[in-house]
């Protein structure tokens, strides 16, 4: 159905996963403003597809207003206001346009692939950081520590930092993440642990003041 919008009701993990619908970009506002979706690139990509679901309801004048209305949803982050100067710059250039919904869709889509082609990117350069550690310690288990949640779900797919972690599980590489828990929301135990579970990464949550402690005792390779 080209006018709902899917995204998971992040704060619902790790008990329940949801798929929770969109079907105006006012749901896209509470969505971002309410933290159902987390993490700059998805913030991001949520707001372009908030905009293609305004230019469907009202044309460029809900655009416009949809857009200042989610500038305010979440003011530090910086793919939010990206993604809609993104998105604005396409209804300037076609401001007469009768097909403006598909010209947004085409580049909310856009910005989507470029995210996963980005955290590709990512990914495989951190695979190589991996590797030496692995050759080094002669095969041994690389332990990774992590914090907050800079993974799939907080991109389109893949994620930022843990990229390299899915690489290098992927390429059987023996590898472990301590999970920090990341309070006070909690991205680490809620999300981050559970798309690794999903994943078969092996991981270990840890209270977040534990990170120092495993880090004086040589258990953290890299972070």
């Amino acid at each position: 159905d080209s006018s709902i919008v899917q995204i998971i009701d992040q704060r619902r993990l790790p008990h329940e996963y949801r798929v929770h619908d969109l079907g105006s970009w006012r749901d896209g506002l509470v969505a971002i403003a309410d933290m159902y979706v987390r993490g700059a690139p998805l913030i991001g990509a949520t707001a372009a597809w908030s905009l293609y679901l305004a230019a469907r309801a009202g044309g460029i004048a809900e655009v416009r207003e949809a857009a200042a209305a989610l500038l305010k949803s979440r003011p530090t982050a910086v793919n939010l206001r990206w993604a809609i100067d993104r998105i604005l710059a396409v209804v300037d250039r076609n401001k007469r346009a009768s097909d403006l919904p598909e010209r947004i869709l085409a580049d909310a889509q856009a910005i989507c692939d470029e995210d996963i082609e980005l955290s590709r990117g990512i990914g495989s350069h951190g695979l190589s950081l991996i590797e030496a550690i692995s050759t080094r310690k002669n095969c041994a288990t690389v332990n990774v520590l992590t914090h907050c949640n800079a993974g799939s779900l907080a991109t389109i797919n893949w994620g930022t930092a843990t990229a390299p972690v899915y690489f290098a599980h992927q390429r059987g590489i023996d590898i472990h993440v301590g999970v920090d828990e990341t309070r006070p929301r909690n991205q680490g135990s809620q999300l981050t642990a559970w798309e690794l579970a999903a994943n078969d990464v092996p991981h270990t949550l840890v209270v977040d003041n534990a990170g120092g402690h495993l880090m004086q005792h040589g258990e953290v390779d890299i972070v």
